[in-house]
């Protein structure tokens, strides 16, 4: 308890009686049942009592006139008489309202907790899951252990982790030295099928595009789909890793200086635009809206890097075969840095969008009751909405590259 006073005389108890109190965040020694005659005269006519029960939130009541101290306490609130009192005390009777605001919103994050938990399990702390690892016989990474210490760790995660880690390499060794592949299996167990679909299918329909656009040129121009198709296989996996959900392990680090506050503005975006929201992890309209120009210059950037890798290794295999016969069917070498310009332009713009969507959509049926009773479901979807995608992907880059000029 605290007491302010403030000139005048008042009474309060003699706290040298031991016996008639026994915790000060229990204010029982104030109750009904004090002898009144163990008072100590003391001038004041002003008190403030800052009461704080073990099973409520504190409230603040200001008293005014000895006569206060016959108040008595009713449940969790201290109501005295309207003896010259009154006014202070509906004063700060909005203090009181507001602690119940806070005691509200609390309650809120309880609820957003109790989500979290029903979702991704109790937060473990450090000996819970040493205790977990060492029945295992695994050694957590460097960043996950930190993690551990500091905030702890979901128990899904790290059970995920932990299946995780014995699996067939290299599974299990990349999981334990690749943080962005561990993380984002961790999020989604379905990430490597996801990514596998993507290199299949793309493949398959790269082909197949290439085939049709480029009819009977095709084996004279099969350099040129053999460079689309390498460069492809990269672009699937950055396409798919980019945008897929990851698991966020410990406390962000905060850089300071203005390459730092970059930094640190680029993680708080979500992975994708439609990255649903869970507890703890809310992302606002202009966030979203943030995250679809990041990741179209992301695109932008890893297709023409592979650009300039794919259309290069084509350009020596051209100027090689050359070399040995030279044909007049053959066609002329096509300029690097065009294509490659081509590529990152392609990737920051049709597939950004493209494959945002796809994401979305693949969260909607993933979320829905269905799917969860039948997870075949969401799989063959996943396998049907990206073979339409890569079908008019690959078509379009044709079309591109031909209005484009570089092939």
């Amino acid at each position: 308890m605290e007491v302010s006073a403030f000139s005048s005389t008042f009474t309060l108890p003699d706290f040298s009686q031991s016996h008639l109190y026994d915790n000060t965040t229990n204010p029982s020694f104030l109750s009904p049942s004090l002898p009144l005659h163990r008072f100590n005269s003391i001038n004041h006519s002003f008190l403030k009592l800052h009461c704080v029960n073990s099973d409520s939130v504190p409230r603040t009541i200001e008293v005014s006139g000895a006569e206060a101290i016959c108040a008595k306490f009713k449940g969790e609130e201290f109501v005295t008489d309207d003896s010259g009192g009154g006014g202070s005390a509906g004063g700060h009777g909005d203090g009181g309202d507001s602690s119940g605001g806070r005691g509200d919103n609390g309650g809120g994050d309880g609820e957003e907790n109790d989500k979290e938990e029903e979702e991704f399990g109790p937060i473990l702390k450090f000996e819970e899951v040493m205790k977990e690892t060492e029945a295992k016989g695994v050694s957590l990474p460097s960043d996950m252990l930190e993690a551990a210490k500091t905030t702890g760790i979901r128990k899904m995660f790290l059970l995920r982790y932990l299946d995780l880690q014995g699996s067939i390499w290299p599974l299990g060794f990349l999981m334990k030295y690749c943080s962005m592949l561990r993380n984002r299996m961790l999020a989604d167990p379905s990430f490597l099928f996801k990514v596998g679909t993507e290199i299949v299918i793309d493949s398959c329909c790269a082909t197949f595009a290439e085939v049709q656009k480029r009819g009977k040129d095709f084996w004279s121009e099969f350099e040129l789909y053999l460079a689309d198709l390498l460069v492809g296989v990269v672009v699937d996996i950055a396409l798919v890793g980019m945008l897929a959900p990851y698991a966020r392990i410990g406390q962000p680090s905060v850089s300071s200086g203005l390459f730092g506050r970059i930094q640190n503005a680029c993680g708080s975006l979500p992975s994708s635009v439609f990255e649903a929201e869970r507890p703890g992890c809310r992302f606002s309209v202009k966030q979203r809206i943030a995250t679809y120009f990041y990741k179209g210059v992301l695109y932008g950037s890893v297709g023409f890097g592979c650009g300039l890798i794919g259309q290069g290794i084509a350009n020596l295999i051209m100027t090689a075969k050359r070399q040995i016969r030279q044909s007049e069917e053959d066609i002329p070498v096509p300029p690097l840095v065009q294509s490659a310009v081509l590529w990152g332009v392609f990737l920051a713009v049709s597939s950004n969008t493209r494959y945002q969507i796809i994401n979305g959509l693949e969260q909607l049926v993933e979320k829905s009751a269905l799917a969860k009773q039948v997870p075949p479901i969401a799989m063959a979807f996943t396998v049907g909405v990206r073979f339409a995608n890569n079908i008019y992907g690959g078509m379009q880059f044709v079309d591109w590259a031909k209005m484009s000029g570089v092939q």
